[in-house]
């Protein structure tokens, strides 16, 4: 495959990202820039989308939902279509998909077109994460995976401290169209820069494509996160939770999933669309844990933060925006150096210490009043920072760094809709438990209110300290020492 010759330009066993790794890293970074930072721009428009469409909340939600399913949907494909076609390829084809749906979606003249258009976006964002994590493991190698994928994580910090801030400042000084058209130079740049610097894929014989897989597993994520996604307009609008809209399509998400386990472990199926063989690796079992316990925690918890700005502090969302800032300057501090440490003493102390002080900052949130001042919840914010530098990438490397070169684009698929639905569930529940805490308020003046709005967001962050928390016990049986050779689980089913 294309980034497998990059590898072998560097001495094995080498510390240092050469040239060549930091050039392709250049690439990788700047197309999931482009994916996720279109996610939190968009977030901040909703307001805008209501007036400019004459629609409801739960309408223009849809521009958030359609883009998340369709992401959900093409994730599963992207491991297989990565052997079959190639990384390069596939990685042009993805910048290209999120480029076009970018200028279409500010083109739309309805809500329809937009939520169409949008799906297209996450069509071509949902194949740019996997890939990109499949292009830099195979291009540094194993006992360099953790410094890569710090390298990674710096979108994923830059993404929610600018989006807003972006969003908030083309929306207020322009447009809304200039949210999806500040993606069309970034995609230009992001095209011209892979085609020069991603070598030409050297792709082997195809691999059968799981059809059944593919029934079962794309449409059975994208039904199960949409009746997820639901829950709290359902608990909004209806009180409970247990509506057709959540309860029909999560259960039969969820049984399709659950027909596609034995499928994608029958021996005689060789290539399944999830390589679900890649559990006998144990590291691989206990950082899909692990990620899955953090991203319901922490991507659900992370819900709260602009909701309490905006709501209890009155601040709008570009003032939100800002105000996260510590977080993401937190963890930028922390990433590099987690990235170096994990490589050479293994990502288990690493994850631990970060878990830890991730849950002493969530658990400031737990003190939450209606007049906390600004400095205590800045502080806690970069506290926070501090601990997710530390966490999330080194579970990711982790997982891959125990993958035979061929396996890498199935490990990262795996982890990825891992992270997506557990980061979904997440979400759902902690909007459910704010509602209803907002629901139970029992106050008849305007200060009243107030306070009981901050009490229902104090009280959610306990929960969210205690499912941090519990991060800790999958993050001790992480490995502590220096990755070894990596485990073909080919090897491990015989096959």
């Amino acid at each position: 495959m294309s980034t497998e010759t990059s590898s072998q330009s560097t001495p094995p066993g080498s510390d240092r990202l050469d040239r060549g790794v930091l050039m392709v890293a250049g690439v990788v970074v700047l197309g999931a820039i482009m994916s996720i930072l279109d996610i939190t721009v968009v977030s901040v428009a909703l307001e805008t989308f209501q007036r400019e469409f004459d629609a409801t909340s739960a309408e223009v939600a849809w521009t958030m939902t359609g883009y998340t399913l369709a992401l959900a949907s093409v994730i599963p494909l992207t491991g297989w279509a990565a052997d079959r076609f190639g990384t390069k390829r596939l990685y042009l084809l993805a910048v290209i998909l999120f480029t076009a749906g970018s200028v279409l979606c500010a083109a739309a003249s309805s809500l329809g077109m937009l939520v169409a258009f949008r799906v297209l976006q996450g069509l071509g964002g949902g194949m740019l994460m996997p890939l990109g994590m499949t292009i830099l493991t195979r291009a540094a190698g194993p006992e360099r995976v953790g410094r890569v994928m710090a390298v990674l994580g710096i979108p994923m910090l830059l993404g929610p401290i600018f989006g807003p801030i972006i969003g908030g400042a083309l929306i207020d000084s322009a447009s809304w169209h200039w949210i999806f058209l500040i993606n069309l130079p970034i995609g230009i740049l992001a095209l011209a820069y892979a085609w020069k610097v991603l070598p030409a894929d050297e792709v082997e014989p195809s691999e059968t494509f799981d059809w059944v897989g593919m029934v079962l597993l794309s449409p059975g994520l994208a039904a199960f996160l949409y009746g997820v996604s639901s829950i709290p307009e359902a608990k909004q609008e209806d009180g409970t939770v247990w509506t057709a809209q959540v309860v029909a399509p999560a259960v039969i998400g969820a049984v399709l999933i659950a027909a596609f386990v034995p499928w994608a472990l029958n021996r005689a199926n060789v290539h399944p669309l999830i390589d679900l063989r890649l559990f006998r690796s144990r590291t691989m079992s206990v950082a899909v844990i692990a990620m899955a316990l953090f991203a319901i925690a922490f991507f659900g918890a992370s819900l709260l933060f602009p909701l309490y700005f905006q709501q209890v502090r009155g601040e709008d969302a570009l003032g939100a925006g800002l105000l996260l800032a510590p977080q993401g300057i937190g963890a930028m501090v922390t990433m590099p150096v987690a990235g170096i440490l994990a490589d050479r003493i293994g990502p288990g102390k690493i994850v631990m210490t970060g878990i830890a002080v991730i849950t002493v900052g969530m658990a400031m949130f737990t003190q939450l009043t209606a007049d906390t001042s600004y400095a205590f919840i800045l502080g806690a914010l970069f506290v926070m920072g501090l601990g997710m530098g530390g966490t999330m990438m080194p579970i990711m490397s982790a997982a891959l760094a125990t993958l035979e070169p061929h396996t890498i684009a199935r490990g990262s698929t795996l982890m990825n809709i891992v992270q997506q639905v557990a980061a979904s569930i997440g979400t759902a529940v902690f909007a459910v438990l704010l509602t209803n805490g907002i629901l139970a308020i029992d106050a008849t003046t305007p200060e009243g209110q107030l306070e009981g709005l901050a009490d229902s967001f104090a009280t959610v962050f306990v929960v969210a300290t205690v499912m941090v928390a519990l991060v800790l016990v999958p993050a001790f049986l992480l490995p502590r020492r220096r990755s070894a050779t990596p485990v073909d689980p080919a090897a491990l089913v015989g096959h």
